[in-house]
């Protein structure tokens, strides 16, 4: 298995809805800001190359939504998903598998495209698509509070043109890729746990966005069930810990991964790793 870093672009959030109810003045010595609290936000995902399988992990933002749109998340930088996926040597049509972690529209938009007469197609003609059962659901019937974030022509397109494999427990979807089912940051957010011959890694996607979301407390105001994330982060560190996990970042800017340590104040980061080193 080669595990590649896709960079797909970088956007901005507010330093408060990352960190929830820790204050700036404590949140920023783990993670800087800029004068209007605005983070540096990577848009990270993953390549995973098994042989016989090319597995893109998350999709990015893709090309669907207006300037308008885009201009209140303030994208920045030069990486794009093609470019990422040409600079390690693989096309669209080379994806077999595409595993979107939820519907949000920074993790999804790109599995789709829009063409220059505004018609959308999929962006991976080859492959099938991996979504929980319980996100679809969540995300065609959006609640008022998060029907901002599920675009529908992210989405409703990916079952009419594509080939939708709808999870529905954890389990194994490809040879050495499991994964599991979280409910706290949305319904049925489905993470990657990678069996790699160095060990395990674990894509923690936005149960831990940042390497700086360890702490158990550092919740993001984005989560719709903030209790439930805390319960799902305590017990997933504990696991990862216990069996000496490697963790891949997907929003963080300035950390890929890390290895995790226990301290008196709980498990924290240890040796932080790029994503290409740790396969």
């Amino acid at each position: 298995m080669k595990i590649f870093n896709i960079e797909t672009g970088k956007f901005k959030a507010d330093g408060g809805a990352m960190f929830g109810v820790v204050p700036k003045q404590i949140w920023k010595k783990k993670y800087s800001c800029d004068e209007d609290n605005l983070c540096s936000i990577s848009n990270r995902s993953l390549l995973i190359d098994t042989g016989n399988r090319k597995v893109l992990i998350d999709a990015g933002i893709g090309n669907k939504q207006d300037e308008k749109w885009l201009s209140f998340h303030h994208l920045h930088g030069d990486d794009t998903l093609l470019k990422s996926l040409k600079n390690v040597g693989y096309t669209p049509d080379d994806i077999t598998d595409v595993v979107l972690t939820h519907l949000h529209w920074d993790h999804c938009g790109g599995a789709l495209s829009k063409n220059y007469d505004g018609q959308i197609g999929l962006q991976f003609l080859n492959a099938k698509v991996w979504v929980s059962a319980d996100q679809w659901e969540w995300a065609t019937n959006p609640n008022i509070r998060e029907a901002p974030a599920y675009p529908q022509e992210n989405i409703i397109p990916l079952a009419e043109y594509g080939n939708v494999e709808f999870v529905t427990e954890n389990k194994e979807i490809i040879p050495g890729i499991h994964v599991r089912l979280f409910n706290g940051h949305t319904k049925g957010l489905m993470l990657p746990v990678l069996q790699t011959e160095n060990g395990t890694v674990f894509f923690a996607g936005d149960l831990i966005p940042v390497m700086a979301n360890i702490p158990l407390v550092y919740i993001a105001s984005y989560d719709v069930f903030p209790m439930d994330t805390l319960d799902e982060k305590e017990k997933l560190l504990t696991e990862a810990f216990a069996n000496n996990w490697t963790l891949v970042f997907q929003h963080d800017a300035y950390s890929q991964a890390c290895t995790l340590k226990e301290t008196p104040k709980g498990i924290r980061e240890d040796v932080v790793l790029d994503v290409n080193d740790i396969d």
